[in-house]
């Protein structure tokens, strides 16, 4: 089989698709789960790695059955119609919309906790950084590939320091009582914890680019899945085995690298939380603006006849002018959700769990319609794992309370509108994906 210099090796693809999974929520989420379940977070961090099991393996054949550029809105239209696919388009558009002011937060309070102060500089710090990567996004400016993964090679490298330096200092007293808040607790951890889970509809696409998908897929998805569940896995039972009562602090990480290299930890935690926040909440703005243009280009129509000839020689210029206004269209709409829910949380009106249930739903939304839709497309045993997923899901919906009303609202509004065209859709679809995994 011949190749070419775009292709993509099986470690090429893997890294890929793990940059896909991991982002700055890692840095936020164990805390989140253990502040909400106590040790029996750990069981929600093993329930949601068999679902994001099941969803790597729908999303891998969605890409290479359903076509290689279509993402979450080619995938839905493709199964439910246009209007699902509209619906799992905006819906993406405002995780991210929602999504990037939770990750600026985390690098925020990351910054606090290395100034040792409180929540009012964890919020300044997070509107700083929301402003920063939003200048940047208006300046046009990319996160590359190779970037995008040396930065996951950043959390990795944090992730495996803190967790093996840490670890001499768990105790297991800290694992009784396993389940403080009940059992119940467990299905209102892992709601949140979605959202460490989203990625694997970003690198679906990626299929086209390997010499032999039928071979190398499997065992891309397979090592991509056993990475990822390796450093969640640890993390969480780090963070409960090491930190115990202050397992659910906001910045656990901050606490396992104090633990395990002193003083310097705190610093180096900061450090890297606001160098993964600019780069992740910046490539997730890039593939969001993709998505928004493609959307709004459905709206003047497509030429027939003699004017496409016309249009053709036009069209870049179109499609420049059309990202340069729907980047500042979406950097307002960022600046403006960022400051009311920055304030809200401020204010104490909105505390950290519901700050973060926001986008998750609306990824849960979008990871619906796309399983809903694989029911109807595929055959066999993915079929199955895309029917049990899809339940699993509206479960996980459930649990999110008013957050899911808001998802539900948006993407009833999203179908409501005006007709979009399949093809755009898929252009839309591959646009709004992302490397850097869970930005928001």
């Amino acid at each position: 089989m011949s190749s070419n210099r775009n292709d993509l090796s099986t470690v090429g693809a893997t890294a890929l698709y793990v940059g896909a999974l991991l982002g700055p929520s890692l840095l936020l989420l164990p805390g989140l789960a253990a502040r909400a379940a106590g040790p029996a977070s750990l069981l929600a961090w093993v329930g949601l790695l068999v679902l994001s099991g099941l969803i790597a393996v729908v999303f891998s054949r969605l890409g290479t059955t359903v076509g290689s550029t279509s993402g979450v809105a080619g995938y839905a239209a493709a199964g439910l119609g246009s209007r699902a696919g509209r619906a799992a388009a905006w819906c993406f558009l405002g995780g991210v919309v929602t999504g990037a002011p939770v990750v600026c937060l985390i690098g925020g309070a990351y910054v606090a906790e290395l100034l040792r102060a409180g929540d009012r500089t964890a919020f300044a710090a997070a509107g700083v950084l929301l402003a920063m990567v939003l200048a940047m996004r208006l300046a046009g400016a990319r996160t590359g590939v190779r970037v995008q993964l040396a930065l996951v090679g950043l959390l990795v490298a944090l992730v495996v320091l803190a967790v093996a330096g840490a670890a001499p200092s768990a105790r297991a007293g800290y694992w009784h009582p396993f389940a403080p808040h009940g059992w119940g607790s467990i299905a209102r951890a892992a709601s949140p914890l979605m959202l460490a889970f989203v990625g694997w509809e970003a690198a679906a696409p990626l299929t086209a680019r390997l010499r032999d998908p039928r071979r190398q897929l499997p065992r891309v998805v397979g090592a991509a899945f056993a990475v990822t569940a390796v450093l969640y896995l640890a993390l969480a039972a780090a963070t409960v085995g090491v930190l115990g009562p202050r397992a659910g602090s906001s910045v656990p990480l901050a606490g396992l690298l104090e633990v395990a290299v002193g003083g310097s930890g705190r610093a180096i935690a900061a450090a890297g939380a606001v160098v993964l926040t600019l780069a992740a909440t910046n490539a997730y703005l890039t593939g969001a603006t993709a998505m928004a243009s493609a959307l709004a280009g459905t709206r003047r129509g497509r030429p027939t006849g003699t004017r496409r000839a016309q249009a053709a020689g036009t069209r870049r210029g179109q499609v420049a002018e059309a990202g340069r206004g729907q980047a500042a269209g979406l950097v307002a709409a960022i600046a403006a959700t960022g400051g009311l829910l920055l304030g809200l949380a401020a204010s104490g009106l909105v505390g950290t769990a519901q700050f973060v249930a926001v986008p998750t739903a609306l990824f849960l939304v979008v990871y619906l319609a796309c399983m809903a839709a694989a029911v109807r497309v595929l055959r066999g045993l993915v079929r199955v794992a895309a029917a049990v997923a899809c339940v699993t899901v509206v479960q996980l919906l459930l649990f999110s309370g008013w957050a899911a009303l808001l998802a539900a609202a948006v993407a009833v509004t999203a179908a409501a509108t005006e007709g979009v065209r399949r093809s755009v859709l898929q252009e839309c679809g591959g646009g709004g994906g992302r490397v850097m995994g869970d930005g928001a």
